[in-house]
């Protein structure tokens, strides 16, 4: 906990940068209705990332020149979504790469990236795929920018099929007529491809079935609210926005809960967005499915049960403001954790891109992981 005077929490020393010192390029659109809504792209060695922190309202693309940019926009979530910003901390270290191809240097930058959101297993998991290959000692050291950015988007490309991969199987658990609650965002803004929950429910809507979907704000940063029902609303899916409160007056009249995963434990435990954990208690009360959508990658090997993923805890003053208006007296303590940990007895099963688990969920991920 934080008291109100206190400094805010960071995680990586003083790399994140006051407003007035950023140096990330900006091109911003006229109205978001208009654009097409690309989280992150790679062309011709140049970076490309929506800033998700600006949604609904307009359109705002940053262009990272260097990792410390990267961690930037990773740590204040103007990119977010587990899978996503392994992709772009994958992509930072490339961009470091392009600057300054030295092997120690490029550890030390790895180091750095892996910390910018420590809850999400994705991001180290992809900061290790490009680590082997900086340690590699059989490849020269002129050879590192192009073999660390093939790698990248090799993890790019892999994020999008199993992406696809899991809707396919997700769409599975949605029969026409089905509501569908979900929380935060983990959709086309979360991950590269169709997102990872949400994917689940685009597949259902392109093969024809009727959905609809429950969407709790999110506090304190609304992604529900702000990111998730504009994605679905865009996409023509019928979506009610609730506040985080409402749930256990709602949770009757929903037919499937499916949420994201930012870390799961190797005896299923899942860590997401804070307030997944009542979803599932409350889906348990009442007898509804509880579905957790994540690929592979977001399985942490070294993760025994939940009690071994690490909880970020965020600046006190999300909770202090919203919409730039001070919403808490003086003088009182800030509780602000990211994620909690959703135990896997709550869990009916986990749709994966090589299919759905079932419980026992410790047995199902060993063979998942071999």
């Amino acid at each position: 906990m934080g008291g109100a005077g206190a400094p805010p929490v960071s995680l990586v020393g003083k790399i994140r940068t006051a407003e007035t010192q950023r140096t990330l390029r900006e091109t911003e659109m006229a109205s978001h209705r208009s654009a097409t809504l690309t989280p992150l792209a790679w062309q011709q060695h140049r970076l490309t990332l929506l800033d998700q922190t600006r949604l609904p309202d307009c359109t705002v693309y940053l262009r990272p020149t260097d990792y410390r940019e990267v961690v930037d926009a990773i740590q204040r979530l103007a990119v977010r979504g587990a899978p996503l910003i392994g992709v772009a901390g994958a992509y930072g270290l490339v961009l470091e790469a392009f600057r300054r191809p030295e092997r120690r240097h490029l550890l030390r930058v790895a180091a750095v990236i892996r910390q910018a959101r420590p809850t999400a297993v994705n991001l180290a998991w992809a900061i290790e795929r490009l680590e082997k290959i900086v340690k590699d000692p059989a490849l020269p050291a002129q050879e590192l920018p192009a073999r660390l950015e093939a790698e990248a988007e090799l993890i790019h490309r892999e994020e999008i099929v199993r992406s696809q991969r899991m809707g396919e199987f997700g769409a599975r658990l949605i029969r026409s007529g089905y509501r569908v609650l979900t929380i935060c965002n983990a959709g086309k803004l979360a991950a590269p491809g169709l997102g990872t929950a949400l994917a689940a429910i685009y597949v259902a809507h392109r093969q024809g079935k009727r959905v609809s979907v429950f969407v709790p704000e999110t506090r304190p940063l609304l992604q529900g609210a702000r990111l998730t029902a504009l994605e679905l609303s865009r996409a023509g899916i019928p979506v009610t926005v609730l506040t985080d409160s409402m749930v256990a007056l709602t949770m009757p009249e929903v037919d499937v809960v499916l949420t994201g995963a930012d870390r799961i434990a190797r005896n299923g435990d899942t860590a997401n967005k804070v307030g997944t954990y009542q979803l599932a208690l409350l889906a348990r009360h009442f007898r509804k499915p509880f579905y957790p959508v994540a690929p592979v990658s977001t399985f942490d090997r070294a993760a025994r049960t939940g009690l071994d993923i690490p909880i970020e805890y965020r600046d006190c003053r999300e909770l202090m403001f919203c919409g730039g208006r001070r919403i808490a007296p003086g003088g009182v303590s800030f509780h602000n954790p990211a994620f909690d940990v959703t135990p896997a007895e709550l869990i009916t099963g986990i749709v994966t891109d090589q299919g759905i688990l079932k419980p026992p969920l410790g047995r199902a991920i060993r063979q998942l992981l071999r």
